[in-house]
């Protein structure tokens, strides 16, 4: 690990003054791609330096101990030596976790999936919960939401709405929302004061470049059709809505939220990339959901990866067994919670990985 951090140093060094020649403005792909890999080994190199300072710093107190001079001397190195020690080993375990293969997608942006599934309206309303929580989450951490398409339910929600969210590491913070989103709470509707038990599914899909997933035009069958929204409207007076089928995967994607039927196909193609790119890593990465619908499940109530419990105001994420009883702040927005104990845990299991291989 020592060496792999000096060579990540030298790099860090070797890079940081590439950055600082005159010569590399006049290549701006060049100064883009040094630029991100220099803020990415960042981290690592100030907790390496960080490492190395204590670690210096843990041998001058081993030597004040060892030369048995003054006794007060003595026993302050004693007490130093014990928060250098505990320090170290913090410091050991952030560098194994900053070490780790990272993600390619954590950068990128992400196209957000929800759709109702077993429990009728109250599904529908709880779909546009969670389209709300991850709406205020990403806005309090300054990410960008962008509607891409809705289909709304009749009794208020969606029964499905799609939607891309830009932001510096969307994607590292929002990939473990993937899966069914189960709630339990008596519906508005319900006389009897019964609780009732719905799911949702969410898919959160990394935002596939062109260069990420290469598309053959001839692949594609694009249907254009008028848009089956409220009547009299002007998006529904011309041939708009676009839906574009990938004729080898069989994925089909319709998009008739805009006017323009331009528009529409633009949207539909980026949804279209990203479930491309995401089928593709499937397949690559056998340890990877094996397609997307594994990812999302059937909407069925026995599978679920969180319960929201509305009686207990509690949050269950079955995954890792976390229960927190502070449901409306989660359901508000507030989920780095969940979240940060769901990092935590699997780069633990990364770590076990990494023991077991070397």
């Amino acid at each position: 690990m020592w060496n792999k951090l000096r060579a990540v140093e030298e790099r860090f060094e070797e890079i940081g003054s590439e950055l600082s020649s005159p010569e590399i403005h006049g290549d701006r792909a060049r100064l883009t791609k040094l630029t991100k890999e220099h803020k990415e080994l960042s981290p690592i190199v100030a907790t390496f330096r960080a490492h190395q300072k204590a670690l210096e710093e843990k041998k001058g107190s081993e030597e004040i101990i060892r030369s048995g001079g003054d006794a007060e001397m003595v026993e302050l190195a004693k007490e130093e030596l014990h928060l250098l020690e505990a320090e170290l080993e913090k410091l050991e375990e952030e560098l194994r976790i900053l070490l780790l293969p990272k993600d390619p997608n954590d950068s990128k942006n992400v196209i957000l999936e929800i759709r109702a599934g077993a429990g009728g309206d109250e599904a529908g309303i709880f779909a546009g919960d969670l389209f709300r929580m991850y709406s205020r989450y990403s806005e309090d951490r300054g990410w960008k939401v962008e509607l891409l398409s809705a289909s709304e339910a009749a009794a208020g929600g969606y029964k499905e709405v799609i939607a891309m969210i830009q932001g510096d590491g969307a994607y590292s913070r929002l990939k473990f929302e993937s899966g069914v989103h189960r709630v339990q709470r008596v519906p508005a509707t319900e006389a009897q004061g019964r609780i009732h038990t719905s799911t949702v599914t969410v898919a959160v899909l990394a935002e596939a470049e062109e260069v990420d997933v290469e598309i053959n035009e001839a692949d594609l069958r694009i249907d254009v059709y008028r848009s089956s929204g409220p009547g009299g409207q002007s998006v529904n007076t011309t041939d708009s809505a676009v839906r574009i089928t990938h004729m080898p995967s069989g994925i089909v994607v319709a998009m008739q939220d805009e006017k323009s039927q331009l528009k529409n196909k633009q949207k539909a193609m980026r949804v279209l990339r990203a479930r491309l790119l995401e089928q593709k890593e499937a397949e690559a990465q056998a340890e990877r959901q094996a397609d997307r619908r594994s990812q999302v499940g059937s909407g069925d109530r026995s599978e679920k990866i969180r319960t929201y419990n509305f009686p207990q105001s509690r949050v269950t994420d079955h995954r890792i067994g976390l229960t927190l009883h502070s449901l409306d702040q989660v359901i508000n927005g507030d989920i780095d919670p969940v979240i940060d104990q769901l990092v935590t845990h699997y780069q633990a299991e990364a770590l076990k990985g990494q023991e077991t291989i070397q």
